[in-house]
């Protein structure tokens, strides 16, 4: 355990404290006269970071938007990989791992290449979909007000579903095919099999989809980003991830790595937050 151990707690663990830790300081600048200069230094500055995260509009606003988001998104990428990975445990595909791959490969393609090519399907001067689409008297403006967050889903559910699908893949192999042998001798259809023994047995798999998700959702950065680089609306903090990388590349006030910290251990918090709720009512649930 010990080399694990340790690369755990250098890639995992340090970086957690030293942004704690960073989250209670911000840059001052000392010395200097009328006209400004000086050098500027780590000042301790307490809770103020976070209280300015806490009185922020919008960083609320943000956080809204990425729930209001999850909340359609997530429901439809994990409905959809369950389908792929039922489909694929089912007698009806026999090259299984062509379609594996397949299915999968979006997952592999880096998220800013996969957000840029998504970028200029929805461009309207240079789109092929949207030329279609207004081919048959459809006019859509994908980077508009009200559909950029759909948009963006659209983003998210084609690159994540084919990883979410081998997460249900895995749970359902590891089902004995006993069970499925002693429902057909009782008399149940290949629907009921599904729907009775496969489903209800993968439901640890759908908490970890899920659970997975809703913390990939929170830190949702390269869509918004690459979104906003031809959106000027969008501004610098339409995601709170969004605004942690502006917080800490100057481009937001106040700036800074104090500030952009406060901004991520608030994120990780609500985070935390939301997987909790839903594992509990999960629990609930199935019982």
């Amino acid at each position: 355990m010990a080399p694990f151990a340790v690369l755990f707690a250098v890639v995992f663990l340090v970086p957690i404290i030293v942004s704690i830790r960073q989250s209670f300081y911000q840059q001052v600048s000392v010395g200097g006269g009328l006209y400004g200069g000086g050098e500027l230094r780590d000042t301790f500055v307490g809770l103020h970071n976070y209280a300015e995260v806490v009185n922020n509009p919008h960083f609320w606003t943000g956080i809204a938007r990425v729930v209001g988001y999850g909340l359609f998104q997530i429901p439809v990428m994990i409905v959809a990989a369950l389908a792929l990975a039922l489909v694929l445990d089912s007698w009806l595909v026999r090259h299984v791992t062509v379609f594996r791959l397949g299915f999968f490969l979006p997952y592999a393609i880096p998220g800013v290449v996969a957000a840029m090519v998504w970028l200029y399907l929805y461009t309207p001067e240079i789109s092929p979909i949207v030329r279609a689409l207004a081919g048959v008297g459809i006019h859509v403006d994908f980077m508009g007000h009200s559909m950029m967050l759909a948009s963006m889903a659209n983003m998210t559910t084609w690159t994540y579903t084919g990883y979410n699908m081998l997460i249900f893949l895995a749970a359902l192999q590891a089902i004995p095919r006993e069970l499925y042998e002693a429902a057909r001798i009782d008399g149940a259809s290949e629907w009921k099999v599904v729907t009775q023994v496969k489903v209800p047995l993968v439901g640890s798999a759908a908490l970890l989809a899920v659970l997975l998700s809703i913390i990939g959702t929170i830190q949702l950065f390269n869509e918004p980003t690459v979104m906003a680089s031809v959106n000027s609306w969008m501004g610098k903090d339409y995601m709170p991830m969004s605004m942690a990388y502006n917080s800490m590349m100057g481009s937001l006030s106040p700036s800074g790595d104090g500030p952009a910290s406060a901004i991520s251990i608030c994120m990780a918090l609500i985070a935390g937050v939301l997987a909790v709720i839903y594992a509990l009512a999960q629990r609930r649930i199935a019982r």
